[in-house]
């Protein structure tokens, strides 16, 4: 309970440390709030559709709870691949494409008969050189990102196009590959347990290690990075290598989940990776782009989409829904970004009266 008849006899020292108490309470639960409304959102949203008479019936079996659960692996993993370099205020609109490029040569390889191994390792090949590309020409050419990865992006849909001809991949993928994508493990989709290991290292890397710090710091403030020795260079760099690394991981996900690869399937990632990105900084750590943020984002439209589908609403509805999201994500991170460095600004004390002689 907090005290409020303290006399402001010193100075006005009693009064300044009742009033931040008063103050401590509210803003506490407003953090709460900020951190845990897409969550409890989340929550009434399921349960909606678990009691809706359109959707009772489906919503919440089990089986439609894995298939869900199991085809947000890939763009779930393909969003923390946007994380990355979104976290240094940089924007990689090629991930979406990286997974489609994968998809298609990782797919085409077991097609043609390759092992796992070697077909696995084209992929994540794939998205090496694409991730070096990005990053040499932004940091040695000094070209800007939304540029460069938009106009990467463009030239990869045009490989996908040459390589398959508009054709999807489906013949000859192994028995081996289709049951690791659709199976279960103690009833969880194999292909969602991959994303939580992923997530689980994100995690490490951007929260516990020093190029994690670097990246925030970056975000924060590019000048005060270089200013105290930050090879900012490096640092974006090794960003868009590991996001577009993750978009391969996340390719060859999908070629388990769907037994082959689909030429278009790259472009319908790249916007719900984006607002799942953009939309972790209104969860979990408010104002800062985080890994269980993002997780809570891929759930929520997951869920939101499923749900309107399983009601019958028409397809295009979640092309409206991923664009407002992708907007409002913005707009919360913005937001959230600039209470929080209010939050960090120093407020100056009030000082004391000061008593002066009367002016004769």
């Amino acid at each position: 309970m907090v005290r409020t008849t303290a006399a402001a006899t010193d100075g006005g020292g009693p009064v300044r440390r009742a009033d931040r108490r008063t103050v401590r309470l509210p803003d506490a639960a407003g953090r709460f709030l900020e951190a845990y409304a897409l969550i409890g959102l989340l929550v009434v949203i399921a349960i909606f559709f678990s009691v809706w008479p359109r959707t009772s019936g489906s919503f919440a079996s089990v089986a439609n709870l894995q298939i869900l659960i199991g085809n947000q692996a890939a763009i779930g993993i393909i969003a923390l691949g946007a994380l990355i370099p979104l976290i240094a205020n940089e924007w990689d609109l090629s991930i979406g494409s990286v997974a489609g490029v994968t998809a298609v040569f990782t797919a085409a390889a077991l097609s043609g008969g390759h092992g796992l191994l070697l077909s696995g390792l084209i992929g994540i090949g794939c998205g090496l050189v694409i991730g070096l590309a990005n990053a040499l020409i932004i940091t040695r050419g000094r070209v800007n990102a939304v540029i460069t990865t938009l106009g990467v992006s463009t030239i990869l849909e045009g490989v996908v196009n040459q390589r398959t001809n508009g054709v999807a991949i489906t013949t000859n993928i192994p028995d081996s590959v289709v049951n690791f994508g659709l199976g279960t493990t103690a009833g969880i989709p194999r292909v969602a347990l991959v994303l939580i290991a992923v997530a689980l290292l994100v995690y490490y890397v951007l929260d516990h290690t020093p190029w994690g710090r670097y990246l925030f710091a970056l975000g924060s403030s590019p000048s005060a990075a270089r200013l105290v020795g930050i090879r900012t260079g490096l640092v974006v760099g090794v960003a868009f290598v590991s996001a577009s690394l993750l978009a391969s991981v996340g390719g060859i996900l999908q070629v388990a989940r769907q037994a082959g690869a689909d030429p278009r399937v790259g472009a319908a990632f790249t916007l719900p990776a984006l607002a799942a990105a953009f939309l972790s900084a209104a969860s979990v750590k408010p104002g800062k782009y985080n890994v269980g943020g993002t997780l809570v984002a891929i759930l929520f439209l997951a869920v939101l989409n499923n749900g309107l589908s399983l009601a019958g609403v028409p397809a295009y509805v979640s092309s409206y829904l991923n664009g407002v999201a992708l907007v409002v994500g913005v707009g919360l991170s913005a937001w959230l970004g600039r209470r929080r460095s209010e939050r960090r600004r120093p407020v100056a004390e009030p000082q004391p009266a000061m008593n002066h002689p009367p002016l004769t």
